[in-house]
Formats: C-alpha cells, sequence, structure tokens
C-alpha cells in the first residue's frame, strides 16, 4: 500500500491479501498444527491473528510489535532483558501494577530503584546517564502530567540502556515515542486499541531487533501469549480508534473546562487546560490531549465515594479507555493509598458529552442530599 495516513492504516493494514480470502483474519482458536508448514505449536510460533495485530501497531508506531497476554505481561518482558543489579527509574506517578513489579524485585536484590517526577526532566536527563532501564509513563497515571519526551530521549544514556515509554493513555494516534528517540513504546491493549471492556492483552514497540528478539523469547518461555478471542477483538476494535479517541477528546476537554467551573471540584487535572503545569509541552508534544481526567472532590475520600456511587450513565468502574464512560476513585485500590483520597479519574467514553456532564452534575446533587 502507498503510505497512508494514520486513520486509513487503522481499517487498512493487518488483513488477508490473497483472492478470495476473508476481509479480516478469521478467529483461528488452535493450540498446535499439522507439521510442515510455518506454525508448529502456538506458544512457539503464534496463531493467526497476531501478525496483523502487531502490523497494524507497529506501522502506526514506526517499529516492530509484539503482543503479550497482558499490559503487565508486556512490562515484565522488558524487565526480563535487564542485567543483574540494574539500577531501574521510574516516575513519582506511574501505573501501580508497574510500581509492584519494581519494588517485588528490588526486595529480592534482582535491582535498585528509584523514582523521579514525570516533569522533572533535568532528573530524567541527569538519571539516564547512569540508569539501565529509564520507563517513563506520559501522560502518567493518574495525575496526567506529560514529560518533555523529546529532551529526555536526546540525552546521553548509559551504554545499553534502555529507555520505554508507556504510550498507553496518549495511543499511537496521539504519540509515537520511537520517533522522539525512545527505544520502546507499550501499551496496555485493553484500553483505547481493545476499547470496548472486552479483552486482556499487551504490546511492545521497538526499532531494536535485539529488543524484539528478546521480547519474543520473553513471551515464549513465561507462556505470555494472547489468546485467538483476545487478538481477533484488538484488531476489530483498532478499526474505530480514531472515531472513538477524536469523540472522546473532544468532550474530555469540554468536560474538563466544565468541572472546573464547579464549585465541588478542588483541581482538574488535565493535559488540554491551560492551567494544566505541563499543558505547554503537552500542547507541542501529543497529537491531542486524549480522554483522561483526573479531579478532586470537595469534601474528601466520602464526597469523592458518594458521587460514584450515584452516577448512572458513567460506569463505577475501574480501567479505562472504552466506549462507555467509567469512573473510580484511585485512592481506594490497593497500592494507591498514597493518592488523595478526594481524586477521582474519569475516563470519558464516546456517550454525549451532555449528558455525561448531566449525570455528573445529578449525581453530585443526589451525594448532598444523601
Amino acid at each position: 500500500m502507498n503510505k497512508l495516513t494514520p486513520e486509513s492504516w487503522l481499517v487498512a493494514a493487518g488483513r488477508p491479501e490473497a483472492a478470495g480470502s476473508p476481509l479480516n483474519e478469521p478467529l483461528a482458536p488452535a493450540s498446535n498444527f499439522t507439521l510442515g508448514g510455518e506454525r508448529i505449536y502456538t506458544r512457539d510460533s503464534g496463531a493467526p491473528g497476531w501478525e496483523s495485530l502487531e502490523t497494524i501497531i507497529g506501522g502506526l508506531e514506526g517499529g516492530q510489535a509484539t503482543v503479550f497476554s497482558s499490559g503487565m505481561a508486556a512490562v515484565a518482558a522488558v524487565f526480563d532483558q535487564l542485567p543483574s543489579a540494574a539500577q531501574i527509574v521510574l516516575p513519582d506517578d506511574c501505573y501501580h501494577g508497574v510500581s509492584e513489579l519494581a519494588g517485588t524485585g528490588e526486595s529480592k536484590g534482582f535491582w535498585q530503584l528509584r523514582r523521579v517526577p514525570v516533569d522533572d526532566t533535568e532528573q530524567w536527563i541527569s538519571a539516564a546517564e547512569e540508569s539501565d532501564l529509564l520507563w517513563l509513563e506520559s501522560p502518567s497515571n493518574p495525575l496526567l502530567s506529560v514529560a518533555d519526551l523529546r529532551s529526555i530521549c536526546a540525552a546521553p544514556r548509559k551504554p545499553g540502556a534502555i529507555l520505554a515509554v508507556d504510550n498507553t493513555f496518549a495511543t499511537p494516534l496521539n504519540q509515537r515515542p520511537l520517533e522522539l528517540g525512545a527505544d520502546i513504546s507499550m501499551h496496555s491493549a485493553t484500553k483505547f486499541i481493545g476499547g470496548h471492556s472486552d479483552l486482556l492483552a499487551g504490546l511492545l514497540v521497538t526499532t531494536k531487533s535485539g529488543l524484539d528478539a528478546g521480547f519474543r523469547k520473553s513471551r515464549t518461555i513465561n507462556g505470555a501469549i494472547p489468546g485467538a478471542l483476545e487478538v481477533f477483538l484488538a484488531v476489530r476494535g483498532l478499526r474505530t480508534l480514531a472515531l472513538r479517541l477524536a469523540k472522546a477528546q473532544d468532550s474530555a476537554l469540554r468536560l474538563a473546562r466544565w468541572l472546573q467551573s464547579r464549585d465541588w471540584t478542588e483541581c482538574v487535572r488535565y493535559p488540554g487546560l491551560e492551567t494544566h503545569p505541563t499543558h505547554q509541552i503537552a500542547a507541542q508534544q501529543l497529537g491531542g490531549f486524549g480522554t483522561m481526567i483526573s479531579f478532586d472532590v470537595a469534601g474528601g475520600a466520602t464526597a469523592a465515594d458518594a458521587l460514584c456511587r450515584n452516577v448512572k450513565l458513567i460506569r463505577h468502574a475501574t480501567s479505562l479507555g472504552s466506549v462507555e464512560s467509567t469512573m473510580e476513585r484511585r485512592g481506594a485500590v490497593p497500592g494507591q493509598e498514597h493518592l488523595p483520597g478526594s481524586l477521582l479519574r474519569l475516563s470519558v467514553g464516546i456517550e454525549s458529552w451532555e449528558d455525561i456532564r448531566a449525570d455528573l452534575e445529578r449525581a453530585h446533587g443526589h451525594s448532598k442530599v444523601v
């Protein structure tokens, strides 16, 4: 195919090409195959459908993609590439699963861990010269801070060091870390890529053949392989990512501005707001500001919990990036107790933004009554 826009690539890539073939790679729930062909056993040589997903994401990000059974399986595969006694740097605001994985390894003496604020570019640049892994998350979860990836990626690194970016919140449509100089772009495909709250999967993308080979070996020996149905659903979800993202992030900006005007919110965090501490970097670096908002509710954890109980259209649920809007109090999640008790994370879906706004307003009013 001639070079396509990302929106067209999402629709056209990864389809069977032979005459008479179906338009999409069919679901093939098979663990082993008749000997004599390229495939032998799914854990070792993959299954039909994997290549479709890897082709689409790899093409968007500009590298070779490897699909895993979950986002955390993908993260673990990155950590598998580290030498013993490695020096690891994580953001201070980071997905709790990554923090737990890194902390567990440190407690066993596998590596040493350091935390750096997402927006402290100078600390990241300094850490790059002495660290084996710099794990960046931008925008971060759940405080939505945006790292200056261009400056950090351009900084001199320790020989053999790996710079990885969790690109889940931005998606490949809003940010492509490999183009900025990162070694790895990681996605929890459970979120925006799947987009329908019905699968678990993860992806790693790199331009470095050695890392790609290492990821595939890690996937095989650890059995971190995706299911046939999950990959089929992820490809189907990807076909509408551009439409879903455009709709949801337009609504997110409107909702963030509206939330700022409410007397029952104390802090609204959204990279598209001019008041956001990293708004200028976000405006320069991101193709769009995303669909995630976090905000504090006046009245603390009690008021935040009441708001979650009383929403109707918005689902009181964890995870994010799907067609439906979801909201939860992150400080109630084990391992996230350090967050403000009043903080709610809202993943804006594709519903009418006026209906989401009305649901929040009604839920707040009912919370005050009861």
